[in-house]
């Protein structure tokens, strides 16, 4: 039984730098989309998608995502966290030129699903890779270091999509995830090496099926509830029913398999499980309101792409700063004086965005943006440093899979749910404008404002592009109070599970001291194409 071989320090650090590349290339992908929403339904300048198909092309990326990584941590661990990387990379960028040139909505579905994919092989076996590659006290700062590529990633994303949305057409904002593939495939294959688990774990096809099944399942429904306007229709309650059966199925699948890849177990344990459970309704909630604010800035007030893109950066610049805040802070106290305040600002963040109007000014707009940004970044940061550096190397691949598979299925339900919301507020909202609108047109007035906005233009009525604002703004504010409800309750779960234990009164632990204090897990594990492994 072996420790991991340490790496010299500049190799470290470069390594660090790969890995932030990876990530930033996921979170910067999603910031993209956001603000190429508004654009994508468009009939003229975009692909006239409706914002059902707006809800997939954001959830099957999501949703694939969240259903792999699992499965993508096993193969990290069986095959080598530095191959799978390396595939999943390649992936990205081959399914991002894809969707870059797809001819409908149909297309941009399938190939967001296939950078679904791609993002499912990464992010697990970066994680992997980092928790393999840096011991001690090093690792919590490593940690900390590299969350900060998320705030970069949300603050480029949009400024870069409204930069090309500009010049040139909607598929450019894709493209930029080429070259800096190429940058990171560059330094996975140069410095990285090939850690792996000495337990190989067996793959897992009726977990895949079961999980993409059920999340599929349920997803479908709840995004059919917000275009028939009704939950008692067979098409909403059936998939929604038989998502939940197929994902109770795996569950129980999982139970009883002998090495998991997706192990329930380890959410039994009231940290790792409650920690998992409230980032997973927080993630719920950022989706959500992310989803509101791309209509609401470039549809309703009117914002260009690069006004909008500049607007968010306000929110990206909170996480920024939040994330490597946070951390510190927790290494100064502990992470229950810390976490709990920043989540319950977060929420009523959330629900703030009730009071925002067609005339609210600019300032008031970036004042909230900026406070959901800091206090998620306060949150999300030290507790997925606290969750991750808890993990036993063996289970590095599993373990940060079960973290960011309870995140990423949040973000696919927030944007169900959310977008289902807004559907089902606003068709009711601009149902007494439709009276006088010709029967041509009334479908597609009532299907979301971007349409009925394009609708009053063909036919010379503003008052009809009025009312749309009106019925989204009122839409926004239904589901900003339903959002903060969600955000609440993961405060509440995580205030169980940050409780102290009873009979020693100590703090919850801090990430720096929690490695620094513990012995490394003991580990088995072998690294390949590592010359300078051992070195110092």
């Amino acid at each position: 039984m072996t420790t991991p071989p340490t790496l010299p320090k500049n190799r470290q650090r470069l390594i660090l730098a790969t890995l932030m590349l990876c990530s930033l290339l996921i979170w910067l992908e999603n910031t993209v989309l956001s603000t190429t929403l508004e654009t994508l339904a468009d009939p003229v300048r975009g692909l006239g998608a409706n914002p059902g198909q707006l809800q997939w092309a954001t959830g099957a990326y999501t949703l694939v995502f969240a259903t792999l990584m699992f499965t993508a941590g096993a193969l990290g661990d069986s095959f080598g966290h530095r191959n799978v990387l390396a595939i999943g990379l390649a992936v990205f960028a081959v399914t991002s030129i894809w969707a870059a040139y797809a001819g409908d909505a149909s297309q941009l579905i399938a190939a967001r699903a296939g950078m679904g994919v791609g993002a499912a092989l990464i992010m697990p076996a970066n994680f992997a890779i980092l928790l393999w590659t840096f011991t001690g006290p090093g690792r919590a700062t490593a940690i900390a270091i590299s969350s900060t590529s998320t705030g970069v990633g949300m603050a480029a994303g949009p400024v870069l999509a409204g930069l090309l949305l500009g010049k040139f057409w909607w598929g450019s904002v894709f493209l930029i995830n080429v070259p800096i593939v190429v940058v990171a495939l560059a330094g996975v294959v140069l410095l990285v090496p090939n850690f792996r688990s000495s337990t190989r774990r067996p793959l897992d096809p009726a977990g895949i099926l079961l999980s993409i099944s059920g999340l599929a399942a349920l997803t479908y429904g709840l995004i059919r509830a917000g275009q028939v306007d009704d939950w008692s229709h067979w098409d909403v309650w059936a998939p929604v029913a038989l998502g939940i059966v197929l994902l109770a199925a795996f569950v129980a699948v999982e139970l009883k398999a002998r090495t998991p890849s997706f192990d329930p177990r380890m959410l039994s344990q009231r940290m790792f499980g409650g920690g998992n459970a409230s980032m997973m309704l927080l993630l719920f909630s950022v989706a959500a309101v992310t989803f509101y604010n791309a209509f609401y800035l470039q549809g309703a007030l009117g914002y260009s792409p690069m006004k909008a893109g500049l607007a968010n950066v306000p929110t990206a610049a909170g996480a920024a700063v939040g994330a490597p805040l946070g951390a510190r802070l927790v290494s100064r106290w502990s992470l229950r004086p810390i976490a709990l305040p920043a989540l319950t600002v977060a929420a009523l963040s959330f629900g703030a965005v009730g009071f925002l109007g067609l005339h609210t000014p600019l300032v008031w707009i970036e004042v909230l943006l900026l406070v959901q940004g800091l206090s998620v970044g306060l949150v999300m940061a030290p507790v997925t440093g606290a969750l991750i550096s808890s993990l036993p190397l063996e289970q590095s691949g599993a373990g940060s899979a079960v973290t960011n598979t309870a995140r990423q299925a949040g973000s696919v339900i927030g944007i169900a749910v959310g977008g289902t919301i807004m559907s089902i507020a606003y068709r009711g909202a601009i149902e007494p404008a439709v009276g006088d609108v010709p029967a041509t047109y009334r479908d597609s007035v009532q299907v979301s404002a971007e349409q009925a906005r394009h609708v009053a233009a063909t036919l010379d009525r503003p008052s009809l592009a009025q009312a749309a604002d009106r019925a989204f703004i009122h839409s926004m504010h239904v589901g900003a109070v339903w959002i903060m409800i969600i955000a609440l309750i993961a405060t509440a779960i995580l205030v169980v599970a940050l409780r102290p234990t009873g009979k020693k009164k100590t703090p919850a632990p801090k990430p720096d001291q929690e490695v620094a204090h513990s012995p490394e897990p003991r580990s088995t594990a072998r690294i390949e194409g590592s010359p300078v492994a051992g070195n110092e």
